[in-house]
């Protein structure tokens, strides 16, 4: 399989570690083996993602990122969960099927991409057939985006940063920006626009989050600019307002206090004087981001 064999030198996320995973691990601190923290079917996600009946999501334990305000940073920066094979993982898809999700939801998958595929092959086998998201930090590779043209429906990136400096304070990834810019336009290219049956359900498409952070550190203006001059203007873009401060935040102000309205609105303006015409501005005070 060609993902299992990349992982002989892995270049299955942008950080390129070039390990032999069977032998060491990389930034991921993940072997040939998928950690999940959790799954289970996610009422708080994307309305056309969680319908009535839930996202089925699988959480991975790790990240390849390093968000120092990271919400569920027990999970990405924590061994949390157990090592599975294979075919458990499969099972897991199986069974959040048949509880009637809309969809399986591949949270935080950059590292984990070779056990994703190989799961498939065995849940399709056995009859999987709903959308699958790949729910991501932004932070992926060439490589692994050619391994999944024709297997993701939906993919669902961050766009956390526009500036590398800022980027590189936050996340430890200097050359995130660029990365994550040529990314979604390889997302894009694969499935296009949010696209939803008669019910409002995603089943297709491209669908962008992006933080708001307070004091403009995410570069709102320049990612709208991006997504509506470079991608589309019909992009879905859920334009998050529920900043606050979690794991080493304190050490890094002015990250040390939430985002206030005003700083909201003046995003939600930027937006839309860009052009971009699918805009999820709901609030919610409580969301699962990486």
């Amino acid at each position: 399989m060609r993902a299992r064999q990349r992982e002989s030198a892995c270049d299955l996320c942008a950080r390129y570690c070039r390990v032999d995973r069977s032998e060491r691990h990389g930034a991921c601190r993940t072997g040939t083996k998928a950690r999940v923290a959790s799954y289970g079917p996610h009422h708080g996600e994307e309305e056309p993602l969680r319908g009535w009946r839930g996202s089925g999501t699988i959480f991975f334990t790790w990240c390849n990122l390093r968000c120092q305000y990271c919400q569920n940073s027990d999970i990405s920066q924590g061994p949390a969960g157990r090592e599975i094979e294979s075919d458990e993982l499969a099972a897991i898809m199986l069974t959040l099927q048949e509880s009637g999700c809309h969809n399986i939801n591949f949270v935080s998958p950059s590292h984990v991409v070779a056990e994703i595929l190989e799961a498939l092959v065995i849940a399709a086998g056995h009859g999987l057939r709903i959308p699958l998201v790949y729910n991501t930090g932004g932070y992926d590779s060439p490589e692994a985006l050619t391994l999944l043209d024709g297997v993701v429906d939906i993919y669902m990136p961050d766009m956390k940063y526009a500036d590398r400096l800022v980027a590189r304070r936050l996340s430890k990834i200097g050359n995130y920006p660029e990365v994550n810019k040529t990314a979604i336009r390889e997302m894009h290219r694969q499935v296009g626009d949010l696209k939803q049956d008669s019910r409002g359900i995603a089943q297709r498409g491209l669908l962008i989050r992006h933080l708001v952070l307070p004091e403009g550190l995410a570069g709102t203006e320049e990612i709208v600019r991006f997504l509506a001059e470079e991608i589309s203007t019909n992009t879905y873009l859920n334009l998050m307002d529920q900043y606050r401060p979690s794991f080493k935040a304190h050490e890094y102000p002015p990250l040390n206090r939430r985002l206030t309205s005003d700083e909201y609105r003046e995003a939600l303006k930027m937006a839309q004087e860009a052009g971009l015409t699918r805009l999820d501005e709901r609030r919610r005070s409580i969301f699962l981001m990486r």
